[in-house]
């Protein structure tokens, strides 16, 4: 496989990249750099600082190619850098990395994710065109909204495409937190942004380590 068949897979890219296929990294940058600044900027909540880390952290890709090994999927690995490199910002700027703490109990809530239930519009006219960005802009608020360990949780399985323990290795937490964690961001945002979505909207969710 070459670096630009969609099917090669990150870890793959990674080892090339490591073997010296200049290539195979702008490929894989290619692949998770809206992504992992989306996740960056919710959790900073700064677009400077959050450009800031997003540069940080593919130096860190950079700087630890000549010893990368598969030890875990891409994802996984990269978004461990990048929690940590949040870790730092919060501690350098007198805020507690405790935020990344536990929050309450576990709901019974097995819905899919609400960003599934949001229907997409059927066509591109201006007025779709402007609910789309309405409704993008609502689910953005209600995500930064979230407490700073709920919106990780999110964050990774959405953008990151992570399943609870990929979550759990990236993140230093268990299993099960972070599944409470997720539970407890899904109904939040169902509850705020429930008028989105139709009520029969209820599909099943594959994956995700459940």
């Amino acid at each position: 496989m070459s670096a630009r068949d969609p099917e090669t897979t990150d870890e793959t890219l990674m080892l090339a990249y490591k073997a010296g296929d200049a290539a195979a990294f702008e490929y894989l940058y290619g692949r998770w750099k809206g992504r992992l600044f989306r996740y960056l900027l919710h959790q900073c909540g700064d677009r400077a600082r959050a450009e800031e880390m997003h540069q940080d952290v593919w130096m860190k890709v950079i700087g630890a190619r000549a010893g990368y090994e598969v030890a875990a999927k891409f994802s996984t690995w990269l978004f461990r850098i990048a929690h940590n490199r949040l870790i730092d910002h919060w501690r350098a700027s007198g805020r507690q990395a405790a935020e990344l703490a536990s929050h309450g109990d576990d709901p019974d809530d097995d819905g899919p994710p609400l960003v599934e239930q949001v229907p997409a519009p059927p066509d591109e006219a201006p007025d779709r065109r402007l609910e789309r960005k309405a409704v993008a802009e609502r689910l953005a608020s209600a995500i930064d909204a979230l407490p700073a360990a709920q919106r990780e949780a999110f964050l990774m399985a959405e953008e990151g495409e992570m399943s609870l323990e990929e979550i759990a290795s990236a993140t230093g937490t268990g299993r099960e937190t972070v599944k409470s964690r997720l539970r407890y961001a899904l109904a939040k945002l169902r509850q705020g942004l429930g008028d989105l979505a139709p009520p029969s909207a209820r599909t099943t969710r594959g994956g995700r380590g459940e």
